[in-house]
C-alpha cells in the first residue's frame, strides 16, 4: 500500500445485499483446481471467521489514521463482508488515530510452488470507496519479511485503481488506472500468481471485469509465504485529510483457488 493522493469522490453507502451481482468469471486455467478459499467464504459470520482472523498478522494498527477492531467487521445478509470506518476525531490513546475501522487476514498462508506446485488465483467482487482519505486494498504481503509484497488492488482516494508488486522498498512496479463509473456497481478483480521457469520469479496478471490491465514480476517470490489481507485503512497514503461521514468497503465472492499448471 504506497503514495499518497488528493482527488474528493463520493462515497456511496453499502449495497443491499438482495441486489447480488452475477458471480465472477471462472479464471483462466481449469486443470486441477484445488480450493483454499470458496466463494460461498462471506455466507454466514460463522463461515466467514472459519476463513478469517480480526484485524492485521501483526495487531490493529499499520501506516495509517484508523484503529481496526472487530465491531467494524459484518456479514452482511449472509451474502458480503463489510468493513465500516467511522471518524472518532483524535483518539485519546493515540491522537494520529482519527478512525476507527475494519480489517481481516486469512488465516492460511499462500505460496506460490516451483515445478507444478500451488499456483494461486485471488478473485472477488468490490464496492470500492474512492473518496481522498480512503485507502481499501485487497493486497499480499511477505510472512516472513517485508518486502514481499503484491497490492492485488488498491484504491488511495484518486479516483484510480492501484496494482503494485514490491521486489524491495524501491524496486516498485505499479500501474495506476482510472476506477469504472459508476464507482458503486461491484467490480470483479482477478490476480493469477505463476511460477516463471527460472523456478524464483512469481508473475502476477492482473484482470478486471474480465480484462487483463497488466503484468508484473516479483523476483525470489516462488516459495515465500504471503499473508491474504483485506484492508480498511484512512489517510495515510491516501492524503491527510478524510470523510467525517461513515464511509464503507464492500467485498463479495472472494475465492482462492489453486492449479497446478
Amino acid at each position: 500500500m504506497t503514495a499518497p493522493a488528493s482527488v474528493v469522490a463520493i462515497i456511496a453507502a453499502p449495497l443491499p445485499a438482495w441486489k447480488s451481482p452475477t458471480p465472477p468469471p471462472q479464471a483462466s486455467l481449469q486443470k486441477r483446481a484445488t480450493t483454499l478459499i470458496p466463494d460461498t467464504c462471506f455466507s454466514s459470520t460463522e463461515t466467514f471467521e472459519s476463513y478469517f482472523s480480526y484485524n492485521y498478522p501483526w495487531g490493529d494498527t499499520h501506516n495509517g489514521a484508523a484503529l481496526m477492531s472487530e465491531a467494524q467487521v459484518s456479514i452482511i445478509h449472509n451474502a458480503y463482508l463489510q468493513l465500516e470506518s467511522v471518524y472518532t476525531g483524535p483518539q485519546s490513546d493515540d491522537s494520529s488515530l482519527s478512525y476507527n475501522s475494519g480489517t481481516v487476514y486469512a488465516k492460511q498462508q499462500f505460496t506460490v510452488e516451483a515445478d507444478g506446485g500451488l499456483a494461486p488465483d485471488f478473485q472477488a467482487n468490490f464496492v470500492a470507496p474512492v473518496a481522498q482519505g480512503t485507502w481499501p486494498a485487497f493486497w499480499l504481503t511477505g510472512v516472513d519479511s517485508w518486502p514481499p509484497e503484491i497490492d492485488l488492488a488498491e484504491w488511495k482516494g484518486t479516483g484510480k485503481i492501484s496494482f503494485n508488486t514490491f521486489n524491495t522498498s524501491s524496486e516498485v512496479s505499479a500501474l495506476d488506472v482510472t476506477y469504472p463509473s459508476p464507482t458503486t456497481a461491484w467490480r470483479t478483480i482477478l490476480v493469477e500468481l505463476r511460477a516463471e521457469a527460472d523456478g524464483s520469479t512469481v508473475k502476477a496478471s492482473f484482470y478486471m471485469d474480465g480484462t487483463l490491465v497488466t503484468t508484473q514480476y516479483g523476483a525470489n517470490m516462488v516459495g515465500a509465504p504471503f499473508y491474504l489481507i483485506i484492508d480498511y485503512q484512512m489517510l495515510g497514503s491516501s492524503g491527510s485529510t478524510g470523510p467525517t461521514e461513515t464511509t464503507y468497503f464492500d467485498v463479495q465472492y472472494l475465492s482462492v483457488v489453486s492449479y497446478n499448471p
